[in-house]
């Protein structure tokens, strides 16, 4: 599903050329759960963009289901984020004077999808929050609002969920619930992507590739031994 090689991403900051991914190859396959881990300054946002499509790396290639993502038009990466990938972010992104019905069918309305409204309907069904379809976000706990995010995420039926801090906001119990959402959902097929500092988390998933000042350390490429990159220095 993902093959990154050798991606490098540089940054200027003060006048100061930082490198916040030096090197980095990760393999994620179809229908994984894996978790991508490391502290403040590591590069998992960094390399989360990348894989995403929201950022394109100074050097090195991605492929997605095959396709070298790296080198294609900004009009083909957003049909990509639109169709193949799931976004769920710590600070749900919900627009506030929308119902949880119409921020969970608005990918569908960009895609021209005449059944929008019933498959969002479904995808609510499916997070358990059919009975609250017509709810604001201000009128929702923040559990609930990170429900319709994961329903907005998975309306589209995308190959890969990817989620940014997921359980950032959500106090212990309701980012418990969270994370075994995605593992049904993991279990029915969707290969889910969950970058997080919190061990805890990232104990939830199958696999944990590891960051530290923009290098993977350990993190193997296929088989468990045989790693991509050591640490350097």
């Amino acid at each position: 599903m993902i093959l990154a090689k050798a991606l490098v991403k540089e940054y200027t900051l003060g006048g100061v050329i930082v490198r916040a991914l030096d090197d980095v190859s990760i393999e994620i396959r179809d229908g994984e759960m894996v978790a991508i881990t490391g502290s403040s300054g590591s590069g998992k946002s960094t390399l989360m963009n990348i894989l995403g499509c929201l950022d394109r790396p100074d050097s090195g290639s991605y492929e997605l289901a095959g396709e070298d993502v790296a080198k294609l038009s900004t009009d083909r990466l957003a049909e990509i984020r639109n169709i193949r990938i799931g976004f769920v972010f710590q600070s749900f992104n919900l627009l506030p004077r929308m119902s949880a019905l119409e921020n969970v069918e608005l990918p569908l309305l960009y895609q021209g999808d005449r059944q929008a409204r019933a498959k969002a309907k479904a995808a609510l069904e499916t997070v358990g929050l059919f009975d609250r379809m017509h709810h604001e976000p201000n009128q929702l706990s923040g559990g609930q609002r990170q429900r319709v995010a994961v329903a907005r995420a998975i309306v589209t039926n995308p190959a890969i969920i990817l989620a940014d801090e997921p359980t950032g906001n959500l106090d212990s119990k309701t980012g418990k619930e969270i994370l075994a959402l995605f593992e049904d959902l993991n279990a029915k097929g969707h290969t889910i992507i969950v970058v997080t500092h919190d061990p805890g988390v990232a104990s939830r998933c199958k696999r944990q590739i590891h960051l530290r000042d923009g290098h993977v350390v350990n993190e193997p490429l296929g088989a468990a031994a045989n790693p991509v990159t050591e640490e350097k220095g």
